[in-house]
């Protein structure tokens, strides 16, 4: 509530002391209390308003102190201040911008971002009222003084992000204001910002080239809404191509260049703008960019020559859709024209420089795409194009593998772009791309051993991308186009046969083998080279690598191989089992020695594991005999790490357990057979938390707690996998156990909901603890089993108890309101909910209870939910009032028996 008495005319001394980075931790709370005062008071602000005006203060703390309770002012108050206070307001920044006239030394950038932020904020609410000279009595104020202009500018930069910017939302009345605002500008006050512009870089572009640039910045963020000719003109023109030639100017220039051309025309009109613009720039010598040094100033010119012919393709679309055949041609001679070019940044070596013409390049491939027919001169360009690609994908020397920052990951997104181009070429002409790879490869293969990595790796890299370039319909990329078809197997038989696996490098490791399952239906079609590939998979060049990179990858892919092979691999199952024994082991790390397997990695060999026992041809006893000898040690090691657990007393030691712990659970992906042992594991941990919580055994629960927020996900994961898959309709065996695992699963959720630990819920990331309660709203509502929906309503109780409250967790309400409140309607709608049978109603009494703890976290806010709520179930007004003054009750008793009744006649 703001103060109703004024305070002291002098500000309080001690409480700014409290402002400088270095004060005590007391006096920052004074000064953080000081603020809050001079917010809520109704004319404290004006204490702070005429320091600012008389440069009482040196302090650049309190200088910007003042400046923050000014802007609290006029974005939340203004309103509601009096003529006289708006006045002082106007009055008091005029009074310190003159100031900053006579400085010798300018204020520091931050006071003057601040104070620009200032006199924006009060453009917006008073240019269309109180203050529409206000940019005439700046630039009166300030004409070229140098440090007027730099606070002018900034304004204009403040009021471009608070009116014009994109990027900030608006709601519907800020965007007719900030709509009014540009128009009136346009109108009154646009030609002499313009021309002041103009006069600030004639005068200071040789002087202070800081200054200059940020009057480009200015122009080039105006340039999109005012009038184009202002700018586009033989004067401004000529003087922005003088500053491309000044080494300090040219890169804001470059930019400056781009926001013109980039700027919304009409066809005819952007393709003259952008010729004319091309035509001075190749007579100044700026497309000779052979003779260029200054990569940083390439790459902002490549961005304007991709600004250009981006520009120029949109135009010759829109003209080729109007039927104007003789302008679209002209249109598509200018983007020709810039094709040259284009390849000579495209294959530059710097690849920000190649990167940012990446744009046209593309949009140039869409335009051939839609041609009838190519000319000799269009192919030569398609086929330029496609060599740049190949060359530009390669690694450089420079590229760290084994520990990839922010240069590697940087490399790694112009790639994709570079596989963008790929994909369209092969749009353009599938013929010639996969000539021109065939071409590439055969070469590099032929004498791989003698070749650097980095072309052995683009060579089967290119491989691998034409799986994704060409058509095909799941990946059948061998059956259809006998061109295509012979080509590819032609590859991948060099690719088997020729030896590189044996490269030692691992980038080309990790690509044949990503190579290999990209392209696993190839082994559909010749089974005989299964074996070698099986045995590259399984020794020193995958699985057993000296890279734990690459062993971690092996571990993914060659899931995915056995899965499509599964049907081939009878004859090689008990070998690849033995092969892969010790991998399966689960142990934690000892002295400071990994595993060979991340615990991770080891869920990819059980499912391994599992595809190969259950798919395989051996008799049911056989089957049965493997996955023990593959679960027996899994769940004996279990049993003794979680033994070990409580005993241990580092931290660290007790997160590597809780990570091995993790990793036993995940043997339920494995297969359905599993599913027994996934019950019995989840009935472990309840057991575990339900003892615990019965003794209250905290310093325990302490330690058990991280180590279920580690397992918590990978186990619901698995739960969630064997649930998925699909059994025949008449099992009935397979049925009763995936009742008994969903069961099992609520009552895990429930004894973690219930036994304080819920941070190990809330500790999962919004997106998994979403996923979570759609599960829990699913087994409330879906499935018709009273023990497991009477379980799901005592979870959702207890989790509304801890998370529905002001204080809960963040977007908990809206789930309360969009699922949970319907769940306690729905779920007693449905025809199979018997309210005859002894445990459905007891379900429903849970049900009852979970409305009445949402009616004690919500309050009023329940009620109102369910007054507009229940009509929508064709409730009728008299029984949605009944039930809101029942809810309110006391008497949970009361309620209970209410909604038995209410049920019971809604279903009549």
């Amino acid at each position: 509530m703001a103060c109703e008495s004024a305070l002291p005319a002098i500000m309080d001394e001690q409480a700014l002391m409290g402002l400088n980075t270095n004060a005590d931790a007391c006096y920052r709370q004074r000064a953080l209390a000081y603020f809050e005062q001079l917010k809520e008071s109704l004319d404290g602000w004006e204490v702070c308003a005429e320091a600012l005006a008389k440069g009482v203060y040196s302090d650049d703390h309190v200088k910007f102190f003042c400046f923050q309770v000014l802007e609290h002012q006029i974005k939340f108050r203004h309103g509601t201040l009096a003529a006289a206070q708006q006045q002082l307001i106007r009055e008091t920044l005029m009074k310190w911008l003159q100031a900053q006239l006579m400085n010798v030394h300018p204020e520091k950038p931050f006071i003057r971002n601040k104070a620009a932020q200032v006199l924006a904020l009060t453009f917006v609410m008073e240019y269309l009222t109180l203050w529409p000279k206000f940019f005439f009595d700046i630039l009166n104020l300030v004409g070229l003084n140098l440090n007027g202009v730099d606070i002018y500018l900034r304004t204009l930069m403040a009021v471009d992000a608070e009116v014009v910017d994109r990027d900030i939302l608006h709601s519907p009345e800020e965007t007719r204001r900030n709509i009014l605002i540009k128009d009136t500008m346009r109108e009154q006050c646009i030609p002499a910002l313009v021309e002041s512009w103009f006069q600030i870089l004639q005068t200071y572009q040789h002087t202070h080239s800081e200054l200059t640039c940020q009057c480009l910045e200015v122009v080039g963020a105006y340039v999109s809404w005012i009038d184009l000719n202002l700018i586009a003109n033989d004067r401004f023109v000529n003087l922005l191509l003088s500053h491309m030639s000044m080494e300090e100017l040219r890169e804001e220039a470059c930019d400056c260049l781009f926001e013109i051309v980039n700027k919304g025309m009409e066809p005819v009109d952007k393709t003259k703008l952008v010729e004319s613009l091309c035509q001075v720039l190749q007579s100044a010598g700026f497309f000779n960019i052979e003779q260029e040094e200054d990569v940083d100033f390439l790459a902002k010119f490549s961005r304007l020559v991709n600004g250009m012919g981006q520009s120029l393709v949109l135009s010759w679309t829109k003209l080729s859709k109007t039927g104007d055949a003789k302008v679209s041609a002209e249109t598509l001679r200018a983007v020709e024209g810039k094709v040259p070019l284009m390849l000579q940044l495209l294959i530059h070596e710097d690849d920000d420089i190649s990167a940012n013409i990446v744009g046209f390049c593309y949009d140039y491939l869409h335009v051939l795409k839609q041609l009838p027919a190519l000319s000799e001169q269009q192919k030569s360009n398609v086929e330029a194009i496609m060599l740049a690609v190949m060359n530009k994908l390669k690694y450089d020397d420079e590229y760290n593998f084994e520990n990839e920052g922010e240069d590697e990951a940087m490399f790694v997104e112009y790639r994709k772009q570079l596989k963008m181009l790929l994909d369209r070429l092969a749009q353009v002409s599938p013929e010639l791309l996969l000539e021109a790879v065939h071409r590439v490869f055969s070469a590099t293969m032929q004498n791989w051993q003698t070749v650097q990595f980095m072309e052995v790796e683009v060579a089967i890299r290119l491989l691998y991308m034409l799986g994704e370039a060409l058509p095909a319909s799941h990946g059948a990329h061998f059956s259809g186009d006998t061109t295509k078809t012979s080509t590819l197997q032609s590859m991948m038989r060099t690719l088997i046969s020729c030896g590189v696996s044996e490269y030692q490098h691992s980038s080309v490791t990790l690509e044949f083998f990503e190579t290999v399952v990209r392209y696993d239906k190839f082994f559909l079609v010749e089974p005989q080279h299964i074996p070698s590939v099986l045995m590259a998979f399984l020794d020193h060049r995958g699985l057993r690598h000296s890279s734990p990179k690459v062993r971690s990858r092996v571990a993914y892919l060659f899931s995915r191989f056995i899965k499509t092979l599964h049907k081939h691999m009878n004859a090689f199952i008990e070998d690849i089992l033995s092969r892969i024994q010790d991998l399966l082991e689960l142990a934690p790390p000892e002295n400071g020695f990994p595993a060979p397997l991340s615990s991770d990695d080891q869920l990819f060999m059980f499912e391994t594991a599992g595809v190969l026992i259950v798919n395989g041809e051996s008799p049911a006893e056989r089957k049965q005999a493997l996955m023990r000898s593959l679960l027996t040690p899994l769940m004996e090691a279990f049993r003794m790490l979680l033994a070990k657990l409580p005993q241990e007393a580092g931290e660290e030691r007790q997160a590597v357990l809780a990570d091995c712990l993790s990793h036993a659970v995940g043997f339920a992906r494995i297969n359905r057979l599993a599913a027994r042992d996934t019950c019995a594991l989840i009935n472990k941990h309840t057991t575990i938390l339900t003892d615990l919580r019965r003794r209250s055994e905290c310093a325990c629960a302490n330690q058990v707690s991280p180590f279920l927020q580690e397992i918590f996900m990978p186990l619901v994961m698995a739960i969630f996998e064997v649930l998925s898959r699909p059994a025949e309709e008449n099992d009935q065996t397979a049925a009763l156990e995936k009742q008994m695992l969903r069961r099992s699963y609520f009552s895990f959720i429930q004894t973690i909901a219930s036994s304080g630990m819920n941070e190990v819920m809330a500790s999962q990331g919004a997106e998994n603890i979403e996923r979570v309660l759609f599960t829990i709203i699913q087994g409330a509502v879906d499935f018709p089993d009273p023990i497991a929906q009477k379980t799901c309503f005592i979870i959702l109780s207890r989790l509304v108890e801890l998370w529905g409250g002001k204080d809960g967790l963040v977007g908990f309400p809206d789930f309360i309101y969009k699922h949970i409140v319907p769940a306690c309607f729905m779920a007693p709608l449905k025809p199979t909910f018997d309210l005859s049978d002894a445990q459905t109603v007891l379900t429903l009494s849970e049900c009852t209870l979970t409305l009445h703890m949402i009616h004690l976290k919500r309050g009023p806010e329940c009620i109102q939910f369910l007054q507009e709520y229940l009509p929508s179930l064709q409730v009728s007004a008299e029984i949605t009032q009944e039930l809101c003054q029942v809810l309110q009750q006391p008497d949970v008793k009361v309620l209970k028996n209410y909604m038995k009744v209410f049920f019971q006649q809604a279903r009549l």
